[in-house]
């Protein structure tokens, strides 16, 4: 029976940590709601972290730290966020390969960001992506617009198959500046995926998280939840935690007769060694 990959993605670098006191930012949390999270159904952890003062950061200190301690207590597939926020500077988030995690994000282009720019300029990219192959980390395309898939279709082109050789990417629909999240949407982007990728998935932002998690799924595709993307689990209902999106997202797939992908399942779909 084929399986589907559920992401989660607990953090972000946008969610206050004051207005939403349950999003996990510190290391004890996260690994906390990590454990949980793969109880509910989830194989891959794509991460964000934050300093002391729950502010994002790319510490590389804390970086490892958190590598280490995931690995420790979860058999979750480690994808650090090379995006980090924003504001990050382009050396900061190259350095987040050190931390050597399972796999690292890699955005195919700039986009507007809400009032925001988030910075992906084509020497950024192929030097993100070299970086990864030299280091055996395997990159998770992220796709913020069509415009996305052709940089991507580009990127194979100059550089070949990333380490693994597997290609998969993500979808990250709804963002205010990029692609809308609707099915519509997302079926433009697969239809215009090259035949190089091996799988993707897609997340919703906001409003339109049930909206493309049940349409990735309809098409068999894998997916993308947490409070990075989404805070609220229904209309006036706040999430309280991270694996409660797990757990509905596998519900959802269990129904779609594509039960969750264990870990071990995620490192076979992504060309990652067992440990």
């Amino acid at each position: 029976m084929a399986t589907t990959l559920i992401t989660v993605a607990p953090t972000g670098a946008e969610v206050s940590k004051e207005e939403w006191p349950q999003l996990p930012t510190r290391l004890e949390e996260l690994l906390a709601e990590a454990k949980a999270c793969q109880a509910a159904g989830a194989g891959m952890i794509h991460v964000h972290i934050r300093d002391a003062h729950h502010q994002p950061t790319l510490d590389l200190g804390l970086l490892r730290e958190t590598v280490a301690g995931l690995r420790a207590e979860t058999d979750l597939v480690v994808q650090l966020s090379t995006g980090g926020s924003v504001h990050d500077p382009l050396d900061a988030r190259l350095a987040v390969l050190d931390a050597a995690p399972d796999s690292c994000s890699l955005t195919c282009g700039t986009v507007n960001f809400g009032d925001d720019v988030f910075l992906n300029p084509w020497p950024f990219m192929v030097e993100l992506y070299e970086k990864a192959r030299d280091a055996k980390v395997v990159p998770e395309f992220e796709l913020f617009d069509l415009g996305h898939v052709a940089s991507l279709r580009r990127l194979l082109d100059r550089c070949g198959l990333p380490w693994g050789e597997q290609v998969h990417v993500d979808f990250v629909m709804g963002v205010p500046g990029g692609m809308p999240g609707t099915p519509q949407a997302l079926v433009a982007g697969v239809q215009a995926l090259p035949p190089e990728v091996t799988s993707w998935s897609a997340t919703g932002i906001g409003r339109t998280h049930l909206p493309v998690l049940a349409a990735a799924l309809a098409m068999g595709g894998h997916v993308r939840v947490g409070m990075e993307d989404n805070l609220s689990y229904a209309k006036g209902r706040p999430v309280t935690g991270n694996a409660e999106l797990v757990e509905r997202a596998a519900r959802l797939a269990v129904e779609m007769q594509r039960p969750p992908m264990t870990p071990r399942g995620a490192r076979d779909l992504l060309g990652l060694p067992r440990p």
